[in-house]
């Protein structure tokens, strides 16, 4: 291989490093993955599943004050918004996490209006908006950035696991 080709190849791993570890952030004891992909919400949940964790449960408010900083840093959009683990697809109105435990009522971040379900413009959407999307550029009033939305839509997407037990500290791989 010549002397071009293996400096090429060099950058460009240390690119594709470089964009993992800027994607990659940890609080606490959890590591997340900010996906700039966009896709449906299932398709974004097997990309964290793939990653051996799955999208965002929101636990405190420390975490959601956590993750509405770090949207507002990299959002370029009104509608540059991150999907999270919480959806009403099975039962209309009871929103659980992935993990199948039901939205704590203390801890909503509903923006607004939110949830509508809406069905869209002539209602080509019967089943309405089943899965939850946050983020909102320039900062939400009291930390109220979750939006519903259509599942099928694409948007990037928020993935969390447990960062690895280690001396001296919790790391994120």
């Amino acid at each position: 291989m010549n002397v071009f080709l293996k400096i090429l190849s060099f950058t460009f791993l240390t690119d594709v490093k470089n964009v993992f570890s800027v994607n990659k952030k940890q609080h606490g004891e959890k590591c997340y993955y900010f996906s700039v992909n966009k896709s449906s919400w299932n398709e974004s949940r097997d990309e964290c599943r793939a990653k051996e964790g799955d999208l965002v449960k929101i636990d405190s408010r420390g975490e959601q004050s956590f993750l509405e900083r770090r949207l507002r840093a990299v959002m370029t959009k009104p509608e540059d918004k991150f999907w999270i683990g919480l959806t009403d697809s099975a039962v209309e109105k009871t929103w659980v996490w992935v993990d199948g435990s039901p939205l704590n009522e203390s801890l909503k971040f509903w923006s607004g209006n939110e949830p509508d379900n809406w069905k869209g413009r002539n209602g080509e959407h019967p089943e309405g908006e089943d899965c939850a999307r946050m983020g909102e550029q320039g900062g939400a009033d009291d930390l109220k950035c979750w939006f519903d939305a259509f599942c099928s839509d694409p948007y990037k997407s928020i993935c969390e696991k447990a960062g690895v037990t280690g001396k001296p500290k919790i790391t994120c791989d």
